[in-house]
Formats: C-alpha cells, sequence, structure tokens
C-alpha cells in the first residue's frame, strides 16, 4: 500500500493542511498549523514511501480552503481508507461521520448509536486516534456535561473549541439567508 499512498499539504485560511490517501481512499489529515514542514513531518510519520502529489482529491481540497474561509461544507462522501483500524474504532468513526456540520453530541450518545450504552470511555479513546480529523469530525463529540472533552489533534481543545465556534457561525449564517 505505502507505493501507491499520496500526500498534498496546501494553505488554508489557518494555515497548512495535510493529506495522505492510498488508491482507496483517505488514510490521514492533518489539521492547519502555521509550518507546512511540521504538517509534513507529522502526515507522513509511517508514510515513508508516499509521493507528493498536489492534485490528489482536488476537489477535497477545496471544499477544505472554502471550510476554512467560513462556508458551509460537509464532508460525508470524502473517500476513507480505514481498514488498517481494529473493526471497533471503525464502528466508531464511522459513526461519528453521520454527526451534521454544526451539530454536537456526547461521547455516551455516540456509545449509544453503537448499541454499546456503556463504552464512552471506549469511544472517546477510538476519537483520540482519528487519522482523518476534520472529515471524521471528532471535534463534533463532546462530554455529558456539555464541556469539550479531550481532543488529540494540535493545538488541543482551543482548536476543538474554534472548529466548533466556526460551524457554529456558518450554521447561524446559513439560517439568517
Amino acid at each position: 500500500m505505502a507505493d501507491k499512498t499520496r500526500y498534498t499539504i496546501f494553505r488554508t485560511k489557518w494555515g497548512f493542511f495535510g493529506l495522505a490517501a492510498s488508491e482507496h481512499g483517505l488514510l490521514r489529515t492533518h489539521l492547519p498549523l502555521p509550518d507546512s514542514k511540521k504538517v509534513k513531518s507529522r502526515l507522513l510519520k509511517d508514510l515513508s514511501e508516499a509521493r507528493p502529489d498536489q492534485s490528489l482529491l482536488k476537489p477535497l481540497q477545496k471544499q477544505i480552503i472554502a471550510y476554512f474561509r467560513g462556508k458551509f461544507v460537509d464532508f460525508a462522501t470524502a473517500p476513507t481508507d480505514l481498514d488498517g483500524l481494529p473493526p471497533f474504532t471503525r464502528d466508531v468513526l464511522a459513526t461519528c461521520r453521520k454527526t451534521p456540520p454544526g451539530h454536537t453530541l456526547t461521547y455516551s450518545q455516540l456509545a449509544a448509536k453503537l448499541g454499546k450504552p456503556r463504552a464512552a470511555r471506549a469511544v472517546g479513546n477510538a476519537l483520540a486516534k482519528n487519522p482523518i480529523p476534520l472529515i471524521i469530525p471528532c471535534h463534533r463529540v463532546l462530554r455529558t456535561d456539555g464541556s469539550l472533552g479531550g481532543f488529540s489533534a494540535p493545538g488541543g481543545t482551543k482548536t476543538k473549541r474554534k472548529l466548533l465556534d466556526l460551524e457554529r457561525q456558518v450554521q447561524d449564517a446559513c439560517k439568517t439567508t
């Protein structure tokens, strides 16, 4: 698979964003950072055979750029490749992905949707390993008390809050037009 893996790093309003994909879909994304070299290093960890391809998933690149400009974007149809992950993690990520932009749910609610109502902690652990943040919107999952909980992406909960605020602003703007 590694010899078929491609990647790209491109500029968004928030910084440089990274995508890595197999021929089947996204393997990884990296949320924006100001330094493209850091994005590349983190994106390609354990993907040393990946080759650069600026045209990789170009329509998705345009959607991501629009998202960080404050446009409504739903990434639900972006191709993903989660084959290397354990079944429970794949199930958590697939269920999380169904959370629409501008909406949130709790770790407990996500566990219940999986038919495992007592697995909130395991759900949180699976989300912490999400290799495709933004496309699989783990930032939309909160603690039962409404607090942010964790966020393993760069910037931690500050980034999670910023993503949620952006989505609420976009949703509010859509309601007024």
